[in-house]
C-alpha cells in the first residue's frame, strides 16, 4: 500500500508527507513546551524576552551559521558526485571554523550581552554562557541535518526528529523549575546535541572512507564567493530579525510582549507544513536546476498547499483563540491577544512563499534575489527604529510627522503587526515579480 502511494505521489510529495507526519509527532511535545512549560515557569514579566534572547543567540552564532549555509551548497554537490572523502574533510573544517567563531563570540558577548539584557529588562547572569553554548550547538546541528537532506536520507531525519523532541521536553522539565530562562536554553541545546550524535551514526557509512584533500585553489575561490554571498544576506536578515524582536520587547509593555509570544506559539502551528516542504524542496530543486528544469511549477504547488493549510489552521482560532489562550498558565492575562494568532498565521503564509522561492534559488546557485532582499532587510529595521524611537527625534522630525506617530499609538501590538505585515507583503511581491521575469537557460 505504501509503495503504491509512493509511486502515485512521487518522491517529493512522498518524502514531504513522511517528514510531515514524523515532525508533527515531535511538534506535539514542542508545542507542549511552548504553550505550557515556558509560560508555567517563566514569569509573565519576562516571557516576552524569550524571542529576542533566542534571536540574539542566533545573531552571535551568525558567522558559523553562514559557514554552515555555504557548506550546504557544497555538500549537495559532493553528495551528488559521491565524493565522500572530500565531504569528510569539509565536515572537519566546519568544526574547526565553529570553534574559532565560538571563541570570538565569547569575547563579544562579554561586552555586548549585559547591555542587551538591560535593554530587554532581564537580569540573569548565568544566561551569557548558556546562550552561547545553545546557539553554537544549534548552528553545528544543521550541518549534519543538511548532510542527511542532501543525501535524501529522509527516513533518518524523520526518526531523529521524533526522538529529539522528548529529549528537549524532559531536559526542560528538569531544568526550568530550577531557573526558568536558563533551563530554557539548556533544553534548547539538548535536541541539537542529540541530533549531531544521531546524524553521525546515520552517516557512518559515508564518513568511514579516508579523508581526501579538498581545499584546493578553485574550491577555496568558489567557497569564498559563496561565503561572501551568504554573509551579506545572513547579516542583513539576522540584523532585521533581531531588531524586530527586540523592539517588540522594548516598546511594548511586558504583558503585550508576552501576549505576542503566546500568539506566536499557536501561529507557528501553521508553519509545520511549510517547514517540511522547504526542507524537502532544497535537494529536489537543486536536482531540477542541474537538469535545467523550471522550478517555478513546484514552488507554486507547494505555496498553494501551504496557503491552504494555513487557512485551515487559522479558522478555528478566529472562533476559539481566546478560549484556548485562557486555559494556559497565566492565560487569563494573554487571552485578549487572541486576534494576533490568525493575523500572524497570515503573515507566516506570505513569508512561506518567500522562503520557498529563495530556497529554490539558493539550491540552484542563483542569487539575483539578493539585489532587493538585502536592501529590504537593511531598510526595514532602520524604519522600525525611526518610527518607534521617534521620541529621540522630536526636534529633528517635521512637527506634522511627529504628531502623526504620536496620534496613532505606535507602541501598540497591532501597529507593530502592521509593519511586519507590510515587509512580508513587499518581499512576496518582489518574489512574484522575479518568478514572472525568470528565464530558464
Amino acid at each position: 500500500m505504501f509503495k503504491r502511494l509512493h509511486n502515485k505521489l512521487g518522491d517529493f510529495w512522498w518524502y514531504s508527507l513522511m517528514l510531515f507526519c514524523a515532525c508533527r509527532a515531535a511538534d506535539l511535545l514542542n508545542a507542549l513546551v511552548g504553550l505550557w512549560l515556558v509560560p508555567k515557569y517563566v514569569d509573565p514579566s519576562e516571557l516576552g524576552a524569550v524571542m529576542p534572547l533566542a534571536n540574539f543567540a542566533n545573531f552571535l552564532a551568525l558567522p558559523a551559521a553562514i559557514f554552515a549555509n555555504t557548506f550546504r551548497n557544497e555538500l549537495t554537490r559532493l553528495s551528488v558526485s559521491h565524493e565522500f572523502g572530500k565531504l569528510k574533510t569539509l565536515m572537519r573544517s566546519v568544526f574547526i571554523a565553529t570553534a574559532i567563531f565560538l571563541f570570538v563570540a565569547i569575547i563579544v558577548s562579554r561586552i555586548v550581552l549585559p547591555l542587551f539584557l538591560e535593554r530587554i529588562r532581564i537580569i540573569e547572569g548565568s544566561l551569557g554562557a548558556l546562550i552561547i553554548i545553545s546557539s553554537f550547538i544549534g548552528v553545528v546541528c544543521p550541518v549534519f541535518n543538511n548532510a542527511l537532506q542532501s543525501l535524501k536520507k529522509f527516513r533518518s531525519s524523520a526518526v531523529i526528529n521524533v526522538v529529539g523532541a522528548p529529549i528537549r521536553f524532559l531536559t526542560m522539565l528538569v531544568a526550568m523549575p530550577i531557573r526558568a530562562l536558563s533551563g530554557y536554553f539548556v533544553g534548547s541545546a539538548a535536541t541539537p546535541a542529540f541530533n549531531i550524535v544521531a546524524a553521525v551514526f546515520c552517516l557512518r557509512k559515508e564518513l568511514s572512507v579516508p579523508a581526501e584533500p579538498y581545499w584546493e585553489k578553485p574550491v577555496i575561490k568558489r567557497f569564498a564567493t559563496l561565503f561572501l554571498i551568504f554573509a551579506i544576506s545572513g547579516i542583513a536578515g539576522g540584523f532585521s530579525g533581531l531588531v524586530e524582536s527586540t523592539i517588540l520587547r522594548q516598546r511594548l509593555t511586558d504583558l503585550a510582549s508576552a501576549g505576542y509570544y503566546m500568539a506566536t506559539r499557536f501561529s507557528e502551528i501553521a508553519s509545520f507544513l511549510s517547514a517540511t516542504l522547504s526542507f524537502t524542496l532544497f535537494p529536489f530543486a537543486a536536482d531540477l536546476a542541474a537538469r535545467r528544469v523550471d522550478t517555478r511549477p513546484l514552488i507554486i504547488k507547494i505555496s498553494l498547499a501551504s496557503l491552504g493549510f494555513s487557512a485551515l489552521i487559522a479558522i478555528p482560532f478566529v472562533f476559539f483563540g481566546q478560549t484556548l489562550l485562557a486555559i494556559l498558565p497565566h492565560g487569563d492575562q494573554y487571552a485578549t491577544y487572541w486576534w494576533a494568532i490568525p493575523w500572524l498565521i497570515g503573515i507566516g503564509a506570505v513569508n512561506a512563499f518567500v522562503g520557498f522561492y529563495t530556497t529554490a534559488e539558493i539550491s540552484a546557485n542563483r542569487f539575483g534575489f539578493m539585489k532587493w532582499m538585502v536592501p529590504l532587510d537593511i531598510l526595514y529595521p532602520v524604519f522600525l527604529l525611526l518610527v518607534t524611537g521617534y521620541g529621540y527625534l522630536e526636534n529633528i522630525l517635521p512637527a506634522n510627522w511627529f504628531a502623526f506617530l504620536k496620534a496613532h499609538n505606535i507602541y501598540s501590538l497591532d501597529t507593530m503587526l502592521l509593519w511586519i505585515t507590510a515587509i512580508a507583503a513587499i518581499k512576496s511581491m518582489f518574489c512574484a515579480k522575479a518568478m514572472i521575469q525568470q528565464r530558464i537557460p
